[in-house]
């Protein structure tokens, strides 16, 4: 690029350059079909209280079928009753919306009013002004003379967040009883499903997920990591619930690594150790392993647990450890559950020490 390039030089426009421009003000706004016919009026209010019935109507088949459709075995069952849920929320919230922007459209005043910036301290006759506009807004909102429409919306606004409450705080059949968290398939050894350990005793054996094969104390190596569940469990009745409940992360840790308290010397075996991957946040899956630092992280709100510490909080919001499944090995070798967990697995809840 050359060095010489002329330099470009700046100039000035000629003539007469206002001071100031003057405010070309708003443009004016074309007169609407519902301003000038009370026919097409009648007919927008039909249209926006239809909307909202649809709200209302969606709102109700939330809730009744989510009370109504059983949560059964199967992935299908589980997933169509959160999908009722979800689309009653949906459609119920989509139909206030859309009512509320087709009648600003069409219903309300079209007017635009402009308040110049002043001081933030306004003069008794300024407030009386936006008082006044506001009431004009209202009597122009034309809600005090079309009673239909506001008992719509009122309706619809009341029911929007039944989909979203009911779930939290209403008393479904079997959907919230606490006490299954208490217990799970661990503490259970059915036919063909147990080992005999060292003491004449049956301890549910410890099996890889998906494949339910049992596995032994010497497939797992220094940093290995497995998602065990109850051998088993996939031919049981209500699978899915005990497997959300049961699953297990299992690794092992060099024993010297290790902190452990005198009261779980034997929860563990040769550095194996196998915690709750039921996150004691808010029920998350706990997946992600770090072997270097033995963190296991949850990847809904990073909680992080220290395995080579019992599982105990480094970070994040989760306030107690995870559970630690106590285990050993049988007479062949194979991993088994000595117990099921001390304790309730899963997030806090109110009658959890009782």
């Amino acid at each position: 690029m050359s060095q010489n390039r002329p330099r470009a030089e700046v100039t000035t426009p000629t003539g007469n350059v206002p001071e100031r421009f003057e405010n070309p003000g708003l443009p004016e706004h074309p007169t609407r079909m519902a301003d000038v016919d009370p026919r097409a009026a009648k007919r927008a209010e039909r249209q926006v209280v239809t909307l909202l019935l649809i709200s209302i109507i969606a709102s109700i088949a939330g809730v009744v079928g989510f009370a109504v459709i059983p949560v059964g075995t199967t992935l299908l069952d589980v997933r169509l009753s959160t999908v009722v849920l979800g689309a009653g929320l949906g459609f119920g919230m989509l139909g206030i919306g859309l009512a509320a922007v087709h009648w600003s459209k069409t219903l309300m005043s079209n007017k635009e009013y402009v308040e110049e910036r002043k001081p933030v301290a306004s003069s008794p006759e300024v407030r009386e002004e936006a008082v006044a506009m506001l009431q004009t807004g209202a009597e122009e909102s034309g809600i005090a003379r079309r009673p239909v429409l506001k008992g719509a919306l009122v309706g619809a606004a009341a029911l929007a967040p039944l989909p979203f409450v009911v779930p939290l705080v209403g008393d479904l059949p079997d959907s919230w009883d606490i006490n299954r968290f208490r217990r799970t398939a661990w503490g259970e050894v059915p036919d063909g499903t147990g080992g005999r350990l060292p003491d004449g005793s049956l301890g549910r054996r410890l099996a890889v997920d998906p494949d339910d094969r049992p596995i032994r104390a010497a497939d797992v190596t220094n940093g290995s990591a497995f998602q065990v569940i109850p051998h088993g469990l996939p031919g049981e009745d209500g699978y899915l619930e005990e497997k959300a409940k049961a699953v297990v992360f299992l690794t092992r840790i060099d024993p010297s690594e290790l902190t452990i308290s005198p009261e779980r010397r034997d929860w563990s075996y040769d550095g194996i150790v196998a915690y709750s991957k039921v996150c004691t946040h808010v029920g998350c899956p706990v997946a992600l392993y770090e072997q270097q630092t033995h963190h296991l992280l949850c990847p809904c709100h990073q909680s992080t647990f220290d395995l080579a510490d019992e599982a105990k909080v480094v970070f994040g919001p989760a306030k107690r450890a995870l559970p630690q499944l106590p285990i050993t090995v049988d007479t062949e070798g194979y991993l088994v559950a000595r117990s099921d967990f001390h304790e309730p697995i899963g997030p806090s809840f109110w009658e959890r020490e009782r």
